[in-house]
This record gives structure tokens, sequence and C-alpha cells, in this order.
């Protein structure tokens, strides 16, 4: 006795659908990866990885890493003309924190980060160190701040902030303000000049 059930089962089974994957190789020039098929672990030949954007003169380029969970895609439903459509985080490679909140993008916002470490190229393995020095972006609602290592640049409504180390300069309407550093041109310093008042010389400033 037939069930259609088991018939639909089975063609379903036969039928290209979407699938999870790891990058096993990038070629960068290209922008194409191949992914080893999970759970099964057979690799692809080279398919393109479409998670760049371009639209008109503007490009955006973002290879994959060997060891990215992403999710293929087969075109027009064959299985073998597959495409990277997307990655995703997991419990190994987790969304990034970001420096000026110290938490992860929350909705409304664009988080982007560097060096948060390279995906493991194994199951058991762990990701790869971080740098701090990184460059990152966030966007959010009150504004956009940029920045690498000790030095950060924050952009909101009626103020400019710079940050390097431990010296600070805030732009505003009331005007230009700089705490911990000096202000320097190639021939002057404005914490260690001094004036000359006839034959005399002034001491450093004062207030």
């Amino acid at each position: 006795m037939n069930d259609a059930r088991f018939d639909a089962a089975a063609l379903q089974g036969r039928t290209a659908h979407t699938m999870f994957g790891i990058v096993s190789a990038v070629d960068p020039v290209n922008h194409a990866v191949k992914v080893r098929i999970q759970p099964e672990n057979i690799e692809t030949g080279w398919i393109p990885d479409a998670c760049g954007v371009h639209a008109g003169d503007l490009r955006i380029a973002r290879p994959s890493s060997p060891g990215t969970h992403v999710v293929l895609q087969p075109v027009e439903g064959d299985g073998e003309h597959l495409v990277v459509t997307g990655s995703v985080y997991d419990t190994v490679v987790m969304a990034p924190v970001s420096p000026l909140t110290g938490k992860v993008a929350q909705p409304g916002e664009f988080l982007v980060k560097g060096g948060c470490g390279l995906p493991p190229l194994s199951a058991s393995g762990s990701v790869g160190a971080s740098s701090s020095g990184a460059g990152w972006l966030h966007i959010g609602p009150d504004g956009v701040a940029a920045g690498a290592g000790n030095a950060s640049l924050l952009i909101k409504n009626g103020t400019i902030s710079l940050s390097v180390g431990g010296t600070d300069m805030t732009l505003t309407s009331a005007g230009l303000t700089l705490s911990g550093g000096d202000i320097r041109t190639d021939q002057h310093s404005l914490n260690e000049h001094i004036h000359l008042a006839g034959s005399q010389k002034t001491g450093g400033p004062l207030g």
C-alpha cells in the first residue's frame, strides 16, 4: 500500500533547498568561496559569495573568511548551482560588542567592527585572537561614532568629540575645548610658548 506522504517526503528530500555550510576556501579577487555543506561535510566547487553589495558606482566588498558559518541558496532550485546569500552568528562566532556602548548592536543601530578574531577552522577549534587596535563604526539614534585602538570620534547633535589616549577635544556652539594635552604647530606650543617684551621674555601662559 502506497502512502502519498512518504512519496512527498522522498521527493522533498531530492529537491534542492536552503542549507547551512562552513567556508573552507576563499578567492577574494572573484569574491567566491568553497563551502563544506552541513551536516554531510561535502565540499562544493567555487561558488559566488553574494554578501557584497554594488549599486551603480558604489561597491562594498566583504569576502567571507574560512570557517564562516554561511547560508547556501540553490539558484532556481538547482543543487548544482549554489550561492552564499548570508552569514550567521552562532555560539562560537558571536555578534561583536561596540566599544562605544559595551553592548552588541541594538535594533535601529548599525555596527561594523574589525579585529574580532577569525572563525575556527574546525568544529573543535576556537575563535582567533582579537585585535585591540582594529577599526570600528557605530551608527545609532544618538549619533555616529568611529575609532581604532585608543582613538575615537563621536558626532552627535550639537557636539563633535575627539579622543586620543588621555587627550580629549570637544567642539560645540560655545567653541573648542581641549583637555589633557597641548596644541602645537611646527614651531610653537600653546602651553609652553612665551612672548618678547622689548628685550625681556614673558613667562608661560596663565589661565
